[in-house]
């Protein structure tokens, strides 16, 4: 299958491709930087769960619906017991003449109070963590990110160069030679650094995105005219893949989201490359803060 996408895809595409050095300069920045650059977070063939979490954010998640999941296991067992032993055991056969009890009230206390007390064991937690993800802790690193049909688009603040990218997915041949995955690997990634609190925030120009990216627990929506707001800090070095989650046209499979975690040095020399290469492409454009 190829990319589908209008001419201005196209167009965008090819002017990103002159900037094809600083994607190279990147990777080995990063290579250098440490062995665990390297480790790529990406769906795996039959993999079941979720992915390994790589932010404090998305490990609560991960911790938050394994415990869930093992409380709806329970009642679920629990509420087929009782099914099963009203059907062997209250059945017209074994009890021809039926009872005439119509109230119990200890019983119908019981399961009016445990799944109060059920539900609040689950709700505490539940709002700790969308506290943990609305509450955006004050910014290292601000990102815009911004959805098109069907790329995405980065801009960093003044402070950090006043630049902005395209990021276009790779097509396959251009994957395979790199030894990247196919639909997920792009020709410029956002790049932050490790262990730095980073704000993104989200928008869409003519129909509806998502930003999503699983190991760091996040997923906003993009919509036109408006900004929305979310963060990250990862804790680990590496090369993080995901995809825009919202159905937004003939182009929805092929805009991956590629996020690249680096060391403050790598980091800080990737700067000093991409102001080069990028700020001259739309240098005008500001990020707002994340205040």
């Amino acid at each position: 299958m190829e990319q589908t996408g209008s001419r201005e895809t196209r167009l965008r595409r090819a002017t990103s491709r002159i900037a094809a050095g600083m994607a190279v300069a990147a990777a080995a920045i990063a290579a250098s930087a440490s062995a665990a650059a390297e480790v790529i977070n990406q769906p795996q063939p039959w993999q079941m769960g979720m992915m390994p979490p790589q932010s404090e954010v998305a490990q609560s998640m991960v911790g938050f619906h394994n415990g869930l999941l093992w409380v709806i296991t329970l009642i679920t067992v629990f509420v087929g017991a009782l099914l099963l032993i009203c059907v062997f055991r209250f059945n017209e056969k074994k009890n021809p003449k039926p009872s005439r009890t119509s109230h119990n009230t200890m019983l119908e206390v019981a399961w009016t109070v445990i799944p109060i007390l059920i539900l609040v064991g689950i709700a505490i937690p539940s709002f700790r963590l969308l506290r943990d993800q609305l509450i955006i802790p004050e910014a290292d690193v601000v990102v815009k990110a911004t959805g098109h049909s069907w790329y995405w688009e980065y801009e960093y603040p003044e402070d950090q160069g006043g630049f902005s990218f395209i990021s276009a997915m790779l097509e396959r041949e251009e994957a395979e030679e790199a030894g990247q995955p196919y639909l997920l690997a792009v020709d410029n990634a956002m790049v932050v650094p490790v262990g730095a609190n980073v704000a993104v925030q989200v928008t869409a120009q003519g129909v509806l995105h998502s930003f999503a990216m699983p190991s760091f627990g996040i997923k906003t929506d993009a919509v036109p005219g408006r900004l929305n707001e979310t963060w990250f800090r990862a804790d680990r070095e590496g090369i993080y893949y995901g995809q825009c989650s919202e159905l937004c046209g003939s182009g929805h499979a092929f805009m991956p989201i590629a996020i690249r975690v680096v060391s403050d040095d790598a980091y800080a020399e990737w700067l000093d490359e991409a102001r080069a290469m990028f700020a001259s492409t739309d240098g005008s454009r500001q990020v707002a803060s994340s205040d």
